[in-house]
């Protein structure tokens, strides 16, 4: 296994990380616990996790995800984990972030209170990579990344990310940094999966050229490329399937972004490329992920142990080009309707 850096920074991390936001909700502590170990083990040395974790976000249980892998911290090297949070903003109007009373902004004041709170569950004195969880549309950048490069002279955070982000945001942000002299995003933690490509066409460029990493996070569309959606029924204990009987329109609008008659078919088309050449699905969704070289590492998640062994196959795997070209055309061919 090869790691790769995150950026210009020197942050040398897995080719896949470990996400958590599960962690407290669908997944109780000892499971959480057995799910880090085992992607430790096997050679995962980047987790990644957030202030309002876990999922769906509630105020009930923010931050009892970085509670968890905190716990968990203490039982490996502190130096040897690449350790990323994040600090949530206005969500720019999807929902309200239910941190600090869902008065959340990129200003200083929420910055300097998010990092306290996320060291002290995380039970460490320093984050490697924190990263605004969305752009603020109303705060200026320079003031937020004035914020960020505190943090970093600090000593608090090592380098800094962004997600939920566009060529624009990015760039945006970094021109602010480069003329003002603060440390700049070197990394953007989007979603990105064969059921959403969109960053091929319009972040990746800016990517390669600023030399900035992309943290794919879904690669598996929320499970949709597994094909456990594709049964005649809903999965039971499932993510899209317990928002689409939520009866909550935020979820469900979710829910329906990525599983619909188009993402079920293509979906269909995936799988039986993967029994072509013999590899299951899971493993070729993460394995097409990570084999963009924009990426540094890409986010699965989990919510048993179990389901760690198709994603960690991918570790190694490098898919031929005839495997590639079977899976853009199918991409070419379905148009998916993401919003």
């Amino acid at each position: 296994m090869q790691h790769r850096y995150i950026g210009r920074s020197g942050l040398r991390v897995s080719p896949i990380a470990m996400g958590t936001m599960t962690f407290g909700s669908q997944a109780n502590e000892a499971m959480s616990f057995a799910i880090m170990d085992k992607a430790y083990d096997a050679g995962v040395n980047f987790f990644d996790t957030a202030e309002l974790y876990p999922i769906p976000p509630q105020t009930s249980w923010a931050g009892r995800t970085e509670e968890i892998v905190g716990k968990w911290l203490q039982t490996k090297p502190r130096e040897s984990v690449i350790l990323a949070s994040k600090v949530a903003g206005a969500a720019n109007g999807w929902f309200v972030p239910p941190v600090r009373h869902g008065l959340t902004a990129m200003d200083a004041f929420h910055i300097e209170r998010a990092v306290e709170g996320s060291l002290r569950r995380l039970q460490t004195d320093y984050i490697d990579l924190y990263q605004m969880h969305w752009p603020d549309t109303l705060i200026p950048i320079e003031e937020t990344m004035k914020a960020f490069d505190r943090l970093v002279s600090s000593g608090k955070v090592r380098y800094l990310g962004t997600s939920n982000d566009s060529a624009y945001g990015l760039a945006k942000a970094n021109d602010a940094a480069k003329y003002l002299g603060f440390a700049r995003f070197e990394s953007v933690q989007n979603n990105f999966s064969l059921l959403n490509r969109r960053d091929l066409d319009t972040l990746a460029v800016a990517l390669q050229r600023e030399h900035v990493s992309l943290l794919p996070y879904s690669p598996l569309a929320g499970g949709v490329l597994s094909g456990k959606y594709n049964a005649p029924f809903l999965p039971s204990q499932a993510r899209y399937a317990d928002y689409l009987r939520s009866g909550i329109k935020r979820q469900q609008s979710q829910a329906h972004r990525f599983l619909n008659d188009k993402t079920k078919a293509s979906t269909a088309r995936y799988i039986e490329i993967a029994k072509r050449f013999d590899m299951d699905v899971t493993t070729m969704s993460i394995a097409w992920s990570k084999q963009h070289d924009f990426v540094a590492s890409t986010i699965i998640g989990a919510t048993h142990v179990d389901q760690l062994d198709a994603t960690l196959a991918a570790m190694d795997v490098t898919l031929p080009r005839e495997l590639l070209a079977q899976l853009n055309g199918v991409h070419a061919d379905i148009l998916y309707p993401m919003g």
